[in-house]
């Protein structure tokens, strides 16, 4: 259980590159680790959780701005305006890690994937870039052009490595905090 605040890091990259199946590699990859993971992702269209006929739908449709529906065992939240990331990371404190999908602007460490040589130029256009996920196609490819630079090297497809790193940045943050509060 964290008791710091989570790692956050981002995981970026064009439309269909495969950044929801790489996530859904690292979430795993964490979790067999027995950490809490929160993912907050960012949708470049307007999206639509609730669906008609549901309460909460009709709820919304009579004007409800803010919309919370809750189980035992789980919450949603649903309101009428965007928030920032900053605010919404604080939702998550009480987890080890968030992991961001998307919201390229956003200064946290970020994991770029590449499935075309194209798609490297956000290497150099984004800050805080620690890391590239490349398809098989393009590994040969990519350790040649990274060679000369700090950016991890990471399959697409296989997550355990960039899980480990993951963990690996996770328990480097934890350490400083306690080194800090020491």
């Amino acid at each position: 259980m964290n008791t710091t605040n989570p790692y956050v890091c981002q995981v970026v990259g064009f439309k269909n590159t495969g950044k929801t199946t790489f996530l859904g590699g690292l979430i795993r990859y964490l979790r067999e680790s027995g950490l809490r993971v929160a993912v907050i992702k960012h949708d470049g269209h307007e999206f639509e959780m609730d669906h008609e006929g549901t309460d909460t739908y009709k709820h919304r449709q009579a004007g409800a701005e803010g919309v919370a529906i809750v189980s035992g065992g789980r919450t949603a939240i649903l309101e009428e305006y965007s928030r920032p990331v900053t605010g919404l990371i604080r939702h998550f404190q009480a987890y080890d890690c968030v992991l961001l999908e998307g919201f390229k602007q956003e200064n946290y460490p970020k994991l770029v994937m590449v499935r075309e040589q194209s798609d490297a130029q956000l290497t150099t256009e984004l800050t805080n870039v620690q890391g590239v996920a490349v398809w098989e196609d393009q590994t040969l490819w990519a350790q040649s052009h990274f060679s000369d630079k700090m950016i991890q090297i990471f399959s697409a497809d296989a997550n355990g490595p960039a899980g480990r790193w993951l963990l690996g940045q996770i328990q480097k943050q934890r350490e400083g905090v306690q080194d800090e509060q020491g």
